[in-house]
């Protein structure tokens, strides 16, 4: 997957700018991020779940041993 690099993402920002106008772009930009948090953090939330039931497993499977 290739860089989009500086260009790149000012050509973006430029065709935001025109398809949404001013007065939106803070409240799109609000949106994504609350958005990318909400992501982040059930992503860690399914990480340490995923862990938990992996120790949890673990020490079953050594007991049976």
């Amino acid at each position: 997957m290739p860089n989009i690099g500086v260009p790149g993402l000012i050509l973006i920002l430029v065709i935001a700018l025109i398809v949404f106008g001013p007065a939106k772009l803070p409240q799109l930009g609000r949106a994504v991020g609350e958005t990318l948090k909400e992501f982040k953090s059930s992503t860690k939330e399914l990480m340490s779940d995923d862990d938990a039931t992996d120790k949890t497993n673990d020490k079953k499977e050594t007991k049976k041993d």
